[in-house]
């Protein structure tokens, strides 16, 4: 997905800005609330006109307790004998009105999970956006099946405590003043009893939170490691079975469940204690406010219905407290996981997007330059030491080296998957950071040494190369896709192919060879159409009849483009028109192949060790 931003183009941040990667915010659990409902307004879509039917719904909650009082003290036990139609007529109004509290509390319950859902697929679909725009360094921070878990099942927490523990809270906070306030009318010194019983819990409710907070906190933390584990067993089974490390990796995994069970253990006692308090101290009210009531009756302070329906209120009163503990246990576990789901949106993009209103960059064959650029990655030394270059248009470049030199680095830099820690690199005389990511993407396409497939057909994931389509139709893609491999000179390949186009290629490109996917890859780039190729040569693991094609499709994709390949067999070097020697991060020669090997230098001397292993 390409997603970009209207920011204006900042100036480079150091790469070890970076070096905390995806974090945790250390927002509280309120403040965590706000930022979420900052993020996704959606959830408060309706929210006064749901909210007064909540109310609605808690007040036909007490229909009950005032027909229990007015029955019994103006039906029952009336002056002239027992009122049967009173008695009817209350009863009848008892019914209505919990009906309609019934009603209105459905209404609630659909007003408030269609909010929730709109609001959770727009926290969903930006924190998946953000992913995307933060850079491969950030990236690396966090092991990707953990990454994903803040996507997926971090907002599946919040999307069951927002849809479940999110109308219990608002009922039950609406009820609770409700029956308060209706308890102060029948007695005020009853319900100063109540409140004075449950004021030791509501002192330790925070201390205790905080505990229920830092439990589940761990427990996102331990879902998202496991998920991680395991999503790396799957990935690399191959390797695994290869080199018989199953019952090793299986006591990783292991210990990655174990350590969840454990955390969701420790957890889920404290919220035990929690909800023990809250049953312990539902239990004394009870028994005090009848000890308190029957004084208050034989002084004739209060009626026998009366001291029922209060009773009853108490009920209403302490249901609320005890299924407190059980939203405070959703609570927790979702503010935990709206926390992890802040920190990718909020962690800081270092490859900003100029906007759509920086200046275009003109199309055409694309000159380089490199400006005294440095580059450290994060938490490590500088891999990269003032390096100046100038690649004029139309130019084939091979960039040489020892492995760890900084070839790939340059190449990052130069197709902008990240920004250097000093100095420009420009395209054209313009800074890439002036300009727009989807320009750029244009202009410059990147073929890594292993190309990535999605598991789709063959003609599918060369189309992904076609540009100014969102999702081409089949009668769109799959006639640029056979002119491109053919243009490719690679029409003989896809021949040979049982299904052609329609071929499935397996996860990851499984089904093919390796050869076989970076033919993919170039087929892709080739569709792109791009000004400038910077190309992650991948020839040296694949076989003879292979690598013809590759570089009859490599000469096909470069003519007239500029290029700049990372070059791991000095094959490439000769055929190229400039060649860039690094060496420890320092670029210590420029020049032509036939120019270095007769300079004598470092060139000749790694272009002489070649030759004499390959005779």
């Amino acid at each position: 997905m390409s997603t970009t931003t209207t920011e204006k183009a900042k100036p480079a941040r150091p790469a070890s800005a970076d070096a905390g990667g995806i974090g945790a915010s250390t927002l509280g659990v309120w403040g965590t609330l706000r930022r979420g409902v900052q993020v996704s307004p959606e959830l408060l879509d309706g929210i006064t006109l749901t909210l007064l039917l909540a109310l609605a719904a808690a007040s036909g909650r007490i229909v009950v307790p005032i027909a229990v009082q007015q029955t019994i003290d103006s039906g029952i036990l009336s002056a002239g004998g027992p009122d049967v139609r009173r008695v009817v007529t209350l009863v009848a109004l008892a019914v209505a009105g919990l009906l309609a509290g019934a009603a209105c509390s459905a209404v609630v319950n659909v007003r408030l999970f269609r909010a929730s859902e709109r609001g959770l697929l727009a926290l969903r679909t930006r924190a998946f956006r953000h992913v995307h725009d933060l850079s491969v360094l950030t990236q690396n921070t966090e092991r990707r099946g953990s990454l994903v878990s803040r996507v997926t099942s971090d907002v599946d927490t919040i999307s069951m405590f927002v849809q479940w523990g999110g109308i219990m809270l608002l009922v039950s906070l609406l009820q609770l003043t409700v029956a308060t306030v209706l308890m102060a009318v029948y007695s005020w010194q009853l319900t100063i009893l109540v409140w004075l019983c449950f004021l030791p819990l509501l002192v330790a409710l925070r201390p205790l939170q905080k505990r229920v907070n830092a439990a589940y906190t761990a427990v996102r933390e331990q879902i998202g490691a496991m998920l991680g584990a395991i999503s790396e067993a799957v990935v690399g089974a191959e390797t695994i079975r290869a080199y018989g490390v199953q019952a090793r990796t299986q006591r990783k995994i292991d210990r990655a469940v174990r350590g969840t069970r454990n955390a969701m253990v420790r957890a889920q006692n404290t919220v035990a204690l929690v909800f023990s308090s809250g049953v312990l101290v539902a239990n004394l009210v009870l028994a005090a406010v009848v000890v308190g009531g029957t004084h208050l009756g034989l002084a004739g302070d209060l009626s026998v219905g009366q001291l029922l329906a209060f009773l009853f209120l108490v009920q209403l009163f302490t249901g609320p407290v005890q299924m407190a503990t059980e939203v405070l246990n959703e609570l927790q576990n979702a503010v935990a996981g709206w926390r992890r789901v802040l920190a990718v949106i909020e962690t800081p993009v270092s490859v900003v997007d100029a906007g759509p209103d920086a200046p275009r960059s003109p199309r055409g064959p694309a000159a380089v330059t490199l400006r005294d650029v440095g580059f450290a990655y994060p938490g490590g030394p500088p891999v990269l030491h003032g390096v100046d270059l100038e690649l004029p248009a139309r130019t084939s470049v091979a960039v040489v080296g020892a492995t760890g030199s900084g070839k790939t680095t340059i190449a990052k830099l130069v197709g902008r998957l990240m920004d250097p820690t000093s100095g420009q690199v420009l395209i054209d005389g313009v800074d890439v950071r002036e300009i727009g990511v989807a320009n750029l993407r244009e202009r410059v396409v990147m073929v890594p040494q292993e190309g990535f497939l999605f598991d789709t057909t063959l003609g599918e994931n060369i189309a992904l190369g076609l540009r100014g389509v969102d999702a081409p139709a089949r009668e769109v893609w799959e006639p640029a896709a056979r002119d491109a491999l053919e243009e490719l000179g690679l029409g003989d390949w896809l021949a040979e192919l049982p299904q052609g186009l329609s071929t499935p290629v397996g996860q990851r490109g499984e089904s093919l060879s390796a050869g076989e996917r970076q033919l993919v890859a170039l087929a892709r780039a080739y569709l792109a159409g791009a000004d400038l190729l910077v190309l992650d040569e991948a020839t040296s693991a694949v076989d003879p009849a292979t690598e013809v094609r590759i570089a009859r499709a490599l000469r096909s994709l470069t003519h007239g483009r500029s290029t700049l390949t990372i070059a791991h067999r000095l094959s490439t070097a000769e055929a190229a028109d400039l060649v860039v020697v690094v060496d420890a991060g320092h670029v210590v020669e420029v020049g032509s192949h036939a120019e270095l090997v007769a300079r004598g230098g470092a060139y000749a001397a790694m272009h002489a060790s070649w030759v004499s292993q390959t005779r």
